[in-house]
């Protein structure tokens, strides 16, 4: 009897923990519902103000179709999960602004990634991703950014603006105001413990990505089509860059690979823009800008593991101080000049050729660039880039 009683506890425990386990599991595999807040509440009217305090989160499931601007305020969270499609109408009035303490987590996947593209389908047919930092910039204290008009600077280089990873953003480049043209990804002082990583910037009628001071890292970088430059830098900014890679298009639009420079008024200025470049394949063209890297206005940076192919020159640096740091100093090394008529051309504030110290730069034969030579690089292939 006592034995039989023991038994029969002994089963129902089994089945208990049986149903426990099978309940937890099925818990685990729902998907949580997104309750749409704010300006998530209509996907056919995408815009307005995320305020502080708030989170608005996007369902994945639906598109959005941007209409106008979506400023994130101080305090404000915009989170943006793989696989969201936002559709911009065309204007240059339809834009995405992170302000000063708003954050942006725009979190896709290689394989879903977070698009953000127009309905034209054409360059400059929207504008593009603004995000204003508290990181230092050279040109003040803080600064108003050409696009958005909003702040940007400050002395928090671990300023945290959020996180873009496997972000597609397509067609971007409208005229903001007179000259100006949104860039696809507009970076001013952003801080480095912000994450910005796998970017595709594809098809814009200006720069794929411009930073704007900082201290912002990025890496895995792809920008093709842009009509003008794939990377640009200015005004102080002190980061990193690992992985990038553009290629000229068919038609010959589009001019460097990298322009750098320092601050437009004064070379001189601090903080000094001096980032840290390596691993980048920039293939040129038969016509369009010469440079595959323009370094100029004061700017310094460390070069590594190139790989430049077809272009006039490869690396040019202007202006004395700019010059200076470079001339002799192995500040380029590893690189490959694969059908590059110039290798390295320096010159003078005035324009005039100055003789290279044979340690400028360390070229080496096999260098990988963004990781495959002259070819598209692994890590740049697949639905997120449209490689």
């Amino acid at each position: 009897m006592k034995r039989n009683h023991l038994k029969l506890i002994a089963a129902a425990l089994f089945i208990s923990t049986t149903f426990t386990i099978y309940s937890c599991s099925k818990d685990d595999d729902e998907t949580p519902t997104i309750t749409p807040v704010g300006i998530a509440v209509d996907t056919n009217n995408f815009k307005g103000e995320v305020p502080s305090g708030q989170t608005v989160t996007l369902d994945p499931t639906k598109v959005y179709k941007l209409t106008g601007s979506v400023i994130i305020k101080d305090g404000g969270k915009l989170v943006i999960p793989a696989g969201t499609r936002i559709v911009a109408i065309s204007g240059a009035s339809c834009y995405v602004t992170v302000e000063q303490g708003g954050q942006l987590f725009a979190n896709g996947t290689a394989g879903s990634p977070v698009l953000f593209t127009s309905s034209a389908a054409t360059p400059g047919s929207w504008g593009g991703i603004v995000i204003c930092g508290k990181a230092p910039i050279n040109t003040g204290t803080t600064a108003t950014s050409e696009l958005g008009n909003a702040t940007y600077g400050g002395t928090l280089a671990t300023d945290n603006s959020g996180s873009l990873s496997y972000v597609r953003i397509e067609y971007a480049g409208a005229v903001f105001t007179g000259t100006t043209e949104f860039n696809g990804l507009s970076l001013f002082g952003v801080g480095n413990a912000t994450v910005v990583n796998n970017i595709a910037l594809l098809n814009g009628s200006d720069d794929g990505i411009q930073i704007y001071g900082g201290t912002v890292n990025l890496s895995n970088i792809v920008s093709l089509g842009n009509e003008d430059d794939a990377f640009e830098w200015t005004d102080g900014w002190n980061g990193t860059a690992t992985g990038i890679y553009t290629k000229r298009r068919a038609n010959g639009t589009g001019n460097t690979g990298i322009k750098g420079s320092n601050n437009a008024t004064n070379p001189d200025a601090t903080p000094r823009s001096n980032p840290t470049i390596k691993n980048v394949t920039f293939i040129g063209g038969t016509s369009g800008e010469a440079d595959a890297i323009k370094l100029k206005l004061g700017t310094y940076a460390v070069l590594n593991n190139l790989v430049l192919s077809n272009w006039t020159t490869g690396v040019n640096i202007e202006s004395d101080a700019s010059v200076a740091n470079f001339n002799g100093h192995k500040k380029i090394t590893g690189a490959l000049f694969n059908t590059t008529t110039t290798k390295v051309s320096l010159k003078s504030t005035t324009g005039a050729t100055v003789p290279i110290v044979d340690t400028t730069f360390v070229e080496k034969s096999d260098a990988t660039g963004a990781g495959n030579g002259i070819l598209t690089p692994t890590w740049a292939t697949g639905g997120w880039s449209s490689l």
